[in-house]
């Protein structure tokens, strides 16, 4: 009997066996279930003398509110406003500490990681030999992307045109983005035969900041350089990304890259590569969205189109000053085109018809063999004596042209 005069329950009963083993499993998940984890001070910048307490993540930062205060950032006009809110709070309750002031009411910031934060004190705080070190082959090119990322947003100007710089000066070396990886994703499972499964959207935000043991990713540094509209940087990106379509790798990825920064060049290429491939496969990578796939439908027909054209409709030709029959220079020409293109096809016939890109840069081989002597002219040459240097110009821009524009052949606006 228990103190109320109720029949007790047997130790072994299924009711106390079942009541004992949820007590059990509530302390033990009690116990191992963490509590929230306290701020702690940054080893290297928890200064003592300094005025301003910042909470970043977890972790809290002491510095001096006029170096925060440098190159006009927008940290001159935040505390502007925290002290006007401290000053009206101050009326009412003097004992209160502002803002600030110390740990137990830190200036918190949200959106940013300790890292980010990290690399903008060392910019502010740093020695000339570490500055210096920076457009080194030795920088820490995590710690110039995180500068970057928190300068632009808080508008430090002149530093974050630094960091950007440091960031071309480092990447800019021949090799230094043979070994990037493409984006975080690209080390784990989730590929596919044309690479990693993109996990940006259209309207994706960026990606965030790295911590010391993830170096940037060819991705972040895209995406990086087109937020701050930093053209060299973006070049080195645009670069790399063409070296792996080039080598069919990241197709898919490339190409969502390439529409959502609006970077043609990279956007034609992917598309050229992909279409290459066959319907088949683009029904069978599911990472291509229904427009895409669109698009390389609406480039196969007019890229078809362009081929079949293309023969009759020799690029202008720029005469010698010592041509002295430009209709029949002209005329030539036109012929040695026709040939070029048909050359080219019988030289690789295993090229496909929609391969124009393919074909017209096998055309320009041809032509440059045949100007340079090295392939017999069969005659075509001859009616233009002084022209045959311009004919090789002529055919190159036409063959760059088509390059550049070869995004626009990919278009579901009909």
């Amino acid at each position: 009997m228990d103190q109320d005069g109720h029949p007790a329950l047997p130790p072994d009963s299924p009711l106390m066996t079942m009541t004992n083993s949820f007590l059990n499993d509530g302390m033990l998940l009690g116990l191992s279930m963490p509590g929230p984890r306290l701020p702690y001070r940054d080893p290297t910048y928890y200064i003592n003398d300094g005025n301003s307490v910042l909470l970043v993540e977890n972790t809290l930062f002491k510095v001096h509110r006029s170096v925060l205060t440098k190159d006009k950032s927008a940290f001159e006009t935040m505390f502007q406003l925290s002290g006007e809110t401290d000053s009206a709070r101050s009326d009412s309750s003097m004992s209160a500490a502002q803002e600030g002031e110390c740990d137990e009411n830190p200036i918190r910031l949200h959106g940013d990681t300790a890292d980010e934060f990290r690399a903008l004190l060392w910019a502010l705080y740093a020695l000339p030999h570490e500055l210096t070190l920076a457009m080194s082959s030795e920088a820490d090119c995590t710690q110039l992307v995180n500068l970057v990322r928190i300068t632009h947003k808080y508008q430090f100007r002149s530093i974050m045109n630094w960091a950007l710089a440091a960031l071309h000066h480092y990447y800019s070396r021949p090799g230094a983005l043979d070994d990037i990886i493409t984006t975080a994703a690209a080390t784990s499972n989730h590929t596919t035969a044309t690479g990693t499964v993109p996990t940006l959207t259209q309207t994706a935000p960026p990606t965030p900041g790295l911590s010391a043991s993830h170096p940037p990713t060819l991705v972040q540094l895209t995406e990086l350089a087109a937020l701050c509209e930093r053209a060299d940087l973006l070049e080195c990106a645009v670069t790399r990304w063409k070296r792996l379509v080039g080598e069919g790798r990241d197709l898919v990825l490339a190409l969502t890259i390439g529409e959502r920064f609006n970077l043609r060049p990279v956007m034609g290429l992917a598309y050229h590569a992909l279409m290459l491939r066959g319907k088949a496969h683009w029904d069978a990578e599911r990472a291509l969205t229904r427009s895409q796939r669109v698009r390389l439908l609406a480039g196969y027909y007019a890229l078809t189109k362009l081929w079949d054209a293309l023969p009759g409709q020799p690029p202008p030709l720029t005469h010698g000053a010592r041509c002295t029959s430009q209709q029949r220079c002209a005329k030539a020409f036109g012929a040695l085109w026709r040939a070029v293109l048909e050359t080219g096809t019988q030289v690789l016939p295993g090229l496909a018809r929609e391969d124009v890109l393919g074909k017209i840069m096998l055309a320009e081989s041809v032509m440059k063999a045949m100007v340079e002597r090295e392939i017999p002219s069969q005659g075509f040459l001859d009616g233009m004596p002084h022209c045959r240097e311009s004919a090789l110009v002529a055919t190159t821009m036409r063959m760059r042209e088509i390059k550049e524009s070869l995004a626009d052949y990919f278009s579901d606006e009909f």
